[in-house]
């Protein structure tokens, strides 16, 4: 991987998807509804992801 390369489509949305999983359980612990709504966002990233593979 060189110095400039750049990231495709799916590589973003994994990272997308791995952040909104860590801002989730980072809520669990003080407010749940707040968590729940994360989750849901990272599912929708994860159909996007799974669009891009199929």
């Amino acid at each position: 991987m060189g110095l400039f390369s750049r990231k495709s489509p799916k590589e973003k949305l994994q990272k997308q998807y791995e952040k909104l999983m860590t801002e989730s359980y980072n809520l669990s612990k003080t407010n749940r509804k707040a968590s729940d709504a994360k989750v849901a966002e990272a599912e929708e990233v994860l159909k996007k992801i799974n669009a891009i593979v199929a």
